[in-house]
């Protein structure tokens, strides 16, 4: 492997996302709505509220993951005139945070890597993925949070104090991840080589171009092996 390390996402990469977690969520908001609408309208909002206060939080203005959950689902509890708690509600999604479901390949592909140094770069709280890391015991060489940097990907903090701990500039990484804004362009915006995980067959936009494709960790695999 001409790579000295890898960077590896850790949700929607090694585990799974709370895609399952979001529409129910999202349901009991509508069932408590004085405001005729659907779950995915209820989803679709509370996603760009989050994005909007997401963009915002990096340095003196830094807020955790868990804090921007709540204030965007706060907001749109509010919106539909629903007479839910954002605090109740979200406990399903930081339940999930902390004991994610893991890909049947993860464990093996992070094995292959053995005298590799491996390093998780996660836009999370610390302890949420301290605990999913316990929980499902992957052993890493270290694990890099946006809660270390106060600042999240694509912001290149979180990258550049990966370079900073691993001892290597850009060219000698590279970085596995399935969003193609957070992984894929952050990285590639440092000089880093960027492998899109596509394990959902999303569509590729013409304004990203990853260094490779692969749909799971065993493609990755090969390709690193080549």
């Amino acid at each position: 492997m001409k790579f000295k390390a890898v960077f590896l996402d850790f949700y929607g990469t090694l585990v799974h996302e709370d895609d399952e977690i979001i529409p129910l969520i999202c349901e009991r908001i509508r069932e408590n709505a004085k405001l005729q609408c659907t779950a995915k309208e209820i989803g679709g909002y509370w996603w760009k509220e989050f994005s909007r206060i997401f963009r915002d939080s990096y340095g003196e203005a830094f807020q955790s993951q868990r804090s921007l959950g709540i204030q965007s689902l706060q907001t749109t509890i509010e919106q539909y005139q629903s007479n839910c708690e954002a605090e109740e509600l979200i406990q399903k999604q930081f339940a999930h945070w902390t004991k994610p479901k893991l890909y049947s390949d993860t464990l093996p592909f992070i094995e292959s890597l053995r005298g590799t140094p491996v390093y998780i770069v996660s836009n999370i709280d610390g302890a949420d993925i301290a605990q999913a890391i316990a929980y499902h015991q992957i052993k890493v060489t270290d694990v890099l949070t946006s809660e270390d940097v106060r600042s999240y990907k694509p912001r290149p903090e979180l990258f550049l104090e990966a370079l900073k701990r691993s001892k290597l500039d850009a060219h000698e990484v590279i970085h596995i991840g399935d969003s193609l804004l957070s992984d894929v362009a952050g990285a590639q915006a440092l000089g880093i080589h960027a492998v899109w995980l596509n394990r959902l067959n999303k569509t590729l936009p013409e304004d990203i171009q990853p260094d490779y494709i692969a749909h799971d960790l065993n493609e990755v695999r090969a390709y690193l092996g080549r």
